[in-house]
């Protein structure tokens, strides 16, 4: 074998090398590829969205789940009889190795650009979360395959393939890079926005108190009033929840407009409020979540 040949094959195996954690399996579970609505598709194994957009002149995909997830996620993009050479963007919600871990990999099936906010750009290239990341505490189990050539992009700004324009929205809170995705999907002569947000809940390491720094708190606080502001018809999240695979089943009945809810953003921001709201209560009360 020609040690080209070697050193992609090493690369291969080490950015699916699989993570192992309590929820992996399940967050991993197999997932058949589904049309969410108009040129918007779901391709992430069961517990970890992954977004397909088809702009027509070639592809958008948004999170790339764990390593392991890399070759579902390929998988799922043949199924849908679309082509890994034609994916241009890589967008990344958060640089956690639940939705980053596999993209190193996808863009080395993919060769497409990789895009993050700032924050998430720095931790994507070393591969681990940031120093100043709610979970940075938890060490080495947050290590995943670090990402090359990653841009980073503003908030407001857009990535724009063919006729479609994905904007970046920073939320950070839930990490200091995490983004919130937005666009335009039509189905027929009905356009719906749809909305990939960022998580909310306020999830930390051992030892870490939001409550030590006012600014996070405000910054997370104007984090879940811009998704509670945004145009919203449909929402997914980066774990997927139990109501978007209600929504999938009604869907075979009712057609792509069951995916369809004004009111999902508004619902998942009072959840994210009140996520943090306990959790400040607890941290005053002398709990550790």
């Amino acid at each position: 074998m020609h040690l080209l040949a070697i050193l992609l094959a090493a690369t291969a195996v080490s950015d699916t090398t699989p993570i192992r954690c309590a929820d992996c399996d399940a967050w991993n579970a197999p997932q058949e590829p589904f049309r969410i609505y108009g040129d918007t598709y779901y391709v992430g194994p069961r517990g970890l969205s992954s977004v397909l957009i088809d702009s027509g002149k070639g592809l958008i995909l948004i999170d790339g789940g764990l390593p392991q997830s890399a070759k579902l996620v390929a998988a799922s993009v043949r199924k849908l009889g679309f082509e890994l050479r034609d994916v241009r963007w890589i967008l990344n919600s958060h640089a956690h190795f639940d939705h980053a871990g596999g993209m190193a990999a996808l863009q080395r099936m993919t060769g497409a650009k990789v895009g993050a906010s700032p924050a998430g750009t720095r931790a994507l290239k070393t591969g681990n979360a940031a120093p100043d990341d709610p979970q940075a505490g938890f060490g080495e189990a947050m290590r995943y395959p670090p990402v090359r050539n990653v841009e980073p992009i503003a908030d407001g700004a857009t990535v724009t393939v063919g006729g479609v324009t994905v904007t970046a929205h920073h939320t950070p809170g839930h990490t200091p890079g995490g983004t919130t995705w937005t666009w335009r999907s039509c189905e027929g002569d009905r356009c719906a926005d749809v909305v990939f947000a960022e998580s909310l809940t306020a999830i930390a390491a051992p030892g870490f108190r939001y409550a030590a720094d006012t600014a996070r708190v405000a910054q997370f606080r104007r984090s879940i009033a811009t998704i509670r502001a945004l145009p919203c018809d449909v929402l997914i999240l980066t774990h997927p929840s139990g109501r978007f695979f209600e929504q999938l089943e009604a869907s075979a009945r009712e057609g792509r407009t069951a995916f369809l809810d004004s009111s999902a953003c508004r619902a998942y921001a009072d959840r994210g409020d009140a996520s943090l709201s306990q959790r400040l209560r607890d941290e005053a009360a002398g709990k550790t979540p």
